[in-house]
């Protein structure tokens, strides 16, 4: 019996010491919200020479962060730019230009992959090759009732224009004797826009308990195409975007931004404007504190909105206003590119 009750105290002495172990300030269990203020960047880790890094990525990585010129009196503080945002109003949306169609959808892209992969699981679509870092999934061939034919699809998810949102790409082909090559454009539009919409549905039905990716969310970019940038000259906008998607896109962002398009010029890249606001004194009252009084600064000045092309997939956008009229200044213009960029998709 003493030895039964020396056991037992024996037992019950680390017990009490590690509640403290467990539960103190520094225990195992303690509350640990606030360590993430305590972290420090550490550098890169060091790998023998030939030895591949590519695999070796970043679980966190620090976003990049946007530039934002603010000009005017450098003594006065700069006021928030305003809350515009194309893709606002609905979270997938079906966009066409041309032949090409594609899904536009208001999360980032490492929320958009585990939903696809969800979506061709649920639909028993299999899958012959799988690259999260180049966003793409391909399936094995299928036989569909539409269509006798076995065909196969391609998805391909890339980063939105705007910040945190995703593009997601359907591509289809029949199976031939020539190869298992993948075609420029689709062999039936159709089909391809039947499982695009269908992908789309998906998306915004399930959006609210989607997973996150890390491996698509570090490799495909959820910085977005578009940024505001400026030099000597004064501010513009960086696009990333061939020139045919990126006049189409700006077209729509003027009228969504408060601008008249009185005429345009396509092989020059040009638009004249005239800017008349929007109706609704909520949305248009963010930019008063540009005028002295109460009209707007810009009311009745003739506009330019130049698209330049500096590469293939790179647009540079710079706006001003016509000789002999009214002028505005360097923040006025600023503040109207601001006003653009946030409604381009």
């Amino acid at each position: 019996m003493k030895i039964l009750k020396l056991f037992g105290l024996l037992f019950l002495l680390p017990s009490v010491t590690a509640c403290g172990y467990l539960f103190g300030d520094s225990g195992l269990f303690r509350d640990s919200a606030g360590d993430y203020r305590e972290a420090r960047e550490m550098s890169s880790i060091s790998l023998p020479d030939g030895v591949s890094s590519d695999e070796f990525v970043d679980i966190y990585p620090i976003p990049e962060i946007e530039s934002d010129p603010q000009f005017g009196d450098p003594n006065k503080v700069p006021r928030p730019a305003p809350l515009v945002s194309a893709s606002a109003d609905q979270l997938v949306r079906i966009q066409k230009l041309g032949e090409d169609t594609w899904a536009l959808v208001a999360i980032a892209p490492g929320q958009l992959w585990p939903q696809l992969r969800s979506f061709l699981s649920a639909a028993n679509i299999d899958v012959a090759r799988m690259d999260a870092r180049a966003g793409i999934i391909e399936s094995t061939y299928l036989v569909l009732e539409e269509d006798p034919r076995p065909t196969r699809f391609r998805f391909r998810v890339e980063r939105g224009v705007q910040r945190g949102n995703s593009e997601l790409h359907v591509l289809q082909m029949f199976q031939t004797s020539d190869g298992d090559t993948w075609p420029a454009q689709s062999d039936d539009f159709n089909l391809e826009s039947e499982l695009l919409r269908g992908v789309a549905q998906y998306v915004a039905n399930s959006a609210d308990t989607a997973p996150v990716s890390m491996m698509a969310e570090q490799s495909i970019s959820a910085g977005g195409k578009v940024s505001l940038g400026d030099d000597d000259q004064g501010s513009f906008i960086l696009l990333e975007l061939p020139f045919d998607r990126a006049w189409a896109s700006i077209a729509r962002s003027l009228d969504l931004s408060g601008f008249d398009i009185t005429d345009r010029n396509r092989s020059e890249g040009r638009y004249y404007l005239r800017y008349v606001g929007d109706e609704d004194e909520e949305g248009s009252g963010w930019f008063a504190w540009l005028g002295d009084d109460d009209d707007h600064p810009a009311d009745g000045v003739p506009l330019i909105l130049d698209v330049e092309a500096q590469a293939p997939q790179r647009m540079m956008i710079r706006m001003s206003y016509e000789e002999g009229g009214a002028s505005l200044t360097r923040e006025q213009i600023e503040a109207l590119l601001v006003l653009v960029k946030g409604n381009i998709n």
